[in-house]
C-alpha cells in the first residue's frame, strides 16, 4: 500500500469517528437508558420505592409481570397532581364566571353564595362547602351546551392567571408529578385523573396540563340533554343538574363503573382518598399507593399513621422533591 493509499484510508477512518461520535453527542439524553426518567425528585426511599415498582411490573417473565393492559393507574387531582390552593381551580374559573355574569344578574349583590364571590369573600364560601360551591357552579354553567362550556373553559385557561404567582393555572401542576405520568406512559400505562370537580372542565384542564385525554377523566357530570338547534345541528346541553363523585367512596364506586378494571397504582392525597388507595390494594398481585403530603401544611397526622400501618409510600413534598413547579416560562 503505497503512501497516498494509507493517507486516505486514515483520512476515512477519522471522518468516521468524527460522524460517529457527531451522532452520538445529537442523541438526546432523555432517550439513553442511563437517564434519569425523574430527575426532580431526590433519592430516596419514595423514588426508589416507585421505579422499582414499574420495572417488577413491565419485567417480562418476572413473576410480577403485569400485562399492559391490566396497568391501570389513578390519580387525585387537587393537591396530588396540582395545588388545590389558595383555590381549587375550578372554583377560581367559576368565581371568574360569576364576575362576567354579575351584570346580568342585579340580585346576586345581596344573594349568598354570589355575594361571596363578588365580594371575594373565600372564608364565607369555604364554610357554604360544597353545597355553595354547586349553586356557582350550577347558575355560571348550566344552559351552555358542551361545546360553548368547553371553548369557555380553553379561553379561559389562555388567559387567567392564579393572583399570587401571575403564572396560569396550568402551570401550577407539580413538575415532580408529571415526570411520573411520562414515566408511566413510556411504560405502558394508562393514567386517569379523577376529580371532584366536573368533566367539562377537568378534559379541558388535564389535557392541557398533564397530556390526559378527555376519556381519561374521571369526575362529575352535568346531566345532558340532547338537543336540535335551529339551524338543525344536534347538541348537548348541560342542565342545572350535576352527578357528582365527591371524596371517599364516591371515587372507588365511580372508578368501578367507568373502568371496569381496578387499578394496579393509585395516588391521592390526606384527605378524601382513602377508599380509593384501599380499594386499589384490595386487588390481587402487585400493587402501588402513594400518599402526597404538603410538608407543614397543617394536615392530619392520622393520614399519614395509616399509610405507615397499610405500607403505603408517603410523598413528602419537601423531603421528596427537589423541586413543586416547573420553571416559569
Amino acid at each position: 500500500m503505497n503512501s497516498n493509499t494509507t493517507r486516505s484510508v486514515r483520512l476515512l477512518a477519522l471522518n468516521l469517528l468524527l460522524a460517529a461520535g457527531l451522532a452520538l453527542s445529537l442523541v438526546p439524553a432523555a432517550v439513553t437508558e442511563s437517564a434519569d426518567p425523574l430527575p426532580s425528585w431526590k433519592e430516596g426511599a419514595a423514588k426508589r420505592a416507585v421505579t422499582g415498582f414499574v420495572a417488577r411490573v413491565t419485567r417480562e417473565g418476572g413473576e410480577d409481570f403485569v400485562p399492559p393492559a391490566e396497568r391501570i393507574a389513578t390519580f387525585d387531582q387537587e393537591g396530588t397532581l396540582g395545588s388545590g390552593q389558595p383555590v381549587d381551580f375550578q372554583l377560581a374559573f367559576a368565581l371568574d364566571r360569576v364576575r362576567a355574569l354579575a351584570p346580568r344578574h342585579p340580585e346576586w349583590r345581596t344573594r349568598q353564595p354570589f355575594k361571596a364571590a363578588l365580594d371575594n369573600d373565600l372564608e364565607t364560601l369555604a364554610a357554604m362547602g360544597e353545597e355553595g360551591f354547586a349553586q356557582l357552579i350550577l347558575a355560571t354553567h348550566a344552559g351552555m351546551t358542551t361545546d360553548e362550556l368547553g371553548k369557555t373553559v380553553s379561553d379561559w385557561l389562555a388567559t387567567a392567571r392564579e393572583p399570587r404567582s401571575r403564572r396560569p393555572y396550568t402551570e401550577l401542576v407539580y413538575q415532580p408529578m408529571l415526570e411520573l405520568l411520562a414515566f408511566l406512559r413510556a411504560n405502558g400505562f394508562k393514567i386517569y385523573v379523577v376529580s371532584e370537580g366536573t368533566v367539562e372542565f377537568m378534559r379541558v384542564f388535564a389535557e392541557r396540563a398533564y397530556g390526559i385525554p378527555p376519556e381519561q377523566v374521571v369526575g362529575a357530570a352535568f346531566v345532558t340533554r340532547f338537543q336540535r338547534a335551529a339551524d338543525g345541528k344536534a347538541r348537548l346541553v348541560c342542565q342545572p343538574e350535576i352527578e357528582f363523585v365527591g371524596d371517599g367512596p364516591g371515587k372507588p364506586e365511580t372508578l368501578h363503573k367507568l373502568l371496569g378494571r381496578r387499578p394496579i397504582l393509585a395516588f391521592g392525597g390526606p384527605d378524601g382518598d382513602r377508599q380509593m388507595l384501599e380499594w386499589t390494594a384490595a386487588g390481587g398481585g402487585p400493587r402501588f399507593l402513594g400518599l402526597v403530603h404538603p410538608t407543614g401544611a397543617g394536615r392530619p397526622d392520622e393520614a399519614l399513621d395509616e399509610a405507615a400501618a397499610r405500607g403505603w409510600v408517603v410523598v413528602d413534598m419537601k423531603r421528596s422533591w427537589n423541586v413543586i413547579y416547573p420553571p416559569g416560562r
